[in-house]
């Protein structure tokens, strides 16, 4: 029986997968040049983990099997480390010496490169595809383009110049953080066709599991495949690691239905403590203090961030799966996984030790009792909290430029401190994005309740008005009658403390908003 499988490419034969028809049809077409007659160069780019090369893969299995063109599949990363762009030439004619007979050809520069690709040594069209090519140093890219470029036009020359030319078609991998986007001086390589290796669809990801279930004979509840491609948009290595763990790793009795709480489990271990390659690198990239600051601007409530591949840092979060951007080009996390595996990791970073919650002594039995929690009053505690410890608590907080504190910091901290004001009582806590950004709830599992707080900064009355509707729509989609709305604002007067600080009833969601605020600056 099949597997799911999130280690490097996968096997058509051995591991579940989505077939991607029509997307490995669009790459064949480009590269043998079936609408206009000749063949394109194209990058393939896209995050990381996201089949870039499994398509490749089908596409070459495809050439390789009709014989019309000689194909070369060669992988540069090796080549990353190389001192200089000499070295990295001479390795990459070396590469290519497993596959032709070029001992006795010396190649001493940089244009004598184009030489290897003419019918000297090839009596086929050759097809070329060059896999990781965006390890390679941008300097390097850059004379590797500008080979490729001058061949292209050659054999595209009226003056037939290019006769001797045998690159028929070119593809390069994952390239297009570097290539014409990073490059100051503009791309020397504006001739390629960029191919974009989207997400997984609903589609695509529900027939991986249904497949599954019709080979195992076991069942998976709907909901379980549904709540999946909602945390992960799709993601393929996400959706096979989920996979994997679901139906191998925590699936202790093949005998039963895996049920949303085999999903619940299973996420907390892949939240916390399950090690994924590709988590542990966008962390990492998420971490690097050139990026960080937009990384924990991203956690913003009050407005969203418009999306330019031309930018640096937007450019380098893509590229290595941290953000995405939807229909209005507004930036988002990646998915509700990755944003929330950013969130842990950044509130533990700032806030592995938050202080004495409170007084030892306090008298609880008007806010916290097995059974039941008094929201309103916890936060009061916070307030207290945060009016005794503010002198140290955010000594060591981010800053943006202009020196004030992220706002995210404000909600690293909270949920810190609500999970260890409510460890003794075994309550769960956890992070919720359902917009994927511009919008945080902490949501709380105590004594069979569900209560949940919506996360805001106020800015002013009109955004106040929206939220509360907001508020109330969610609370609706949660089933509850009550949800907390917190306001974080630096200060505030009695005056409109009384006149902000009130519930708000929503006739048509049938749902109370309680509005608290919380001021940063005691």
């Amino acid at each position: 029986m099949r597997t799911f499988s999130s280690y490097g490419p996968i096997s058509v034969k051995t591991n579940y997968f989505a077939p991607r028809e029509e997307l490995v049809d669009q790459i064949y077409r480009d590269l043998i040049g079936v609408e206009e007659g000749g063949g394109h160069y194209i990058t393939i780019w896209a995050p990381r983990q996201t089949g870039k090369t499994w398509a490749l893969m089908q596409v070459a299995d495809r050439i390789f099997e009709e014989k019309e063109f000689d194909l070369l599949m060669i992988n540069v990363e090796i080549l990353k480390d190389s001192e200089n762009s000499q070295s990295v030439l001479q390795g990459f004619v070396h590469i290519l010496s497993d596959y032709l007979d070029i001992s006795s050809f010396e190649i001493t520069k940089w244009i004598e490169l184009a030489d290897i690709f003419t019918d000297k040594f090839f009596k086929k069209p050759v097809i070329l595809i060059i896999d990781e090519f965006d390890a390679l140093d941008e300097k390097v890219i850059n004379k590797f383009a500008s080979v490729f470029r001058s061949i292209y036009n050659k054999i595209r020359s009226r003056s037939g110049g290019g006769a001797s030319y045998m690159l028929h078609g070119l593809a390069l991998i994952g390239i297009r953080s570097v290539l014409g986007i990073e490059n100051v001086k503009g791309s020397p390589f504006n001739v390629q066709r960029s191919v974009h290796i989207p997400n997984l669809t609903y589609d695509e990801v529900n027939a991986m599991f249904h497949s599954y279930i019709q080979e195992s004979g076991q069942k998976i509840d709907q909901d379980v495949v549904d709540r999946l491609f909602t945390e992960t948009y799709g993601q393929p290595g996400l959706v096979s690691w989920f996979g994997e763990l679901l139906t191998e790793k925590f699936n202790r009795n093949k005998n039963k239905s895996i049920t949303m709480e085999e999903w619940g489990e299973t996420y907390k271990r892949a939240l916390f403590t399950e090690p994924n390659n590709t988590i542990l690198n966008l962390i990492s990239k998420a971490s690097h203090p050139k990026y960080k600051g937009n990384v924990l601007e991203l956690y913003r409530t009050d407005e969203k961030t418009d999306f330019s591949f031309r930018k640096v840092e937007h450019n380098y979060l893509y590229m290595n799966g941290i953000i995405s951007y939807d229909d209005q080009k507004k930036i988002r996390f990646s998915s509700p996984f990755v944003q929330k595996c950013l969130f842990e990791r950044f509130s533990d970073e700032i806030f592995d030790y938050v202080g004495v919650t409170m007084d030892p002594f306090t008298d609880l039995s008007g806010t916290v009792t097995e059974s039941a929690l008094n929201i309103p009053k916890i936060i009061d505690l916070y307030c207290l909290y945060l009016k005794k410890n503010s002198g140290w608590l955010f000594q060591d907080a981010p800053r943006r430029k202009d020196m004030q504190i992220f706002e995210a910091a404000y909600h690293f901290n909270l949920y810190r401190y609500l999970f260890d004001f409510l460890k003794t009582w075994n309550s769960q806590i956890f992070p919720e994005f359902p917009t994927g950004n511009g919008k945080i709830d902490l949501l709380i599992r105590h004594g069979g309740r569900l209560y949940a707080l919506e996360l805001k900064s106020y800015r002013n009355t009109a955004a106040y008005r929206k939220a509360l509707v907001a508020a109330a729509r969610y609370g609706d989609q949660l089933n509850l009658d009550t949800i907390y709305l917190l306001f974080f604002v630096e200060r505030i007067d009695e005056a409109n403390r009384q006149k902000f600080e009130v519930d708000y009833k929503d006739q048509k969601a049938e749902v109370t908003v309680q509005v608290i605020f919380v001021v940063t600056r005691p």
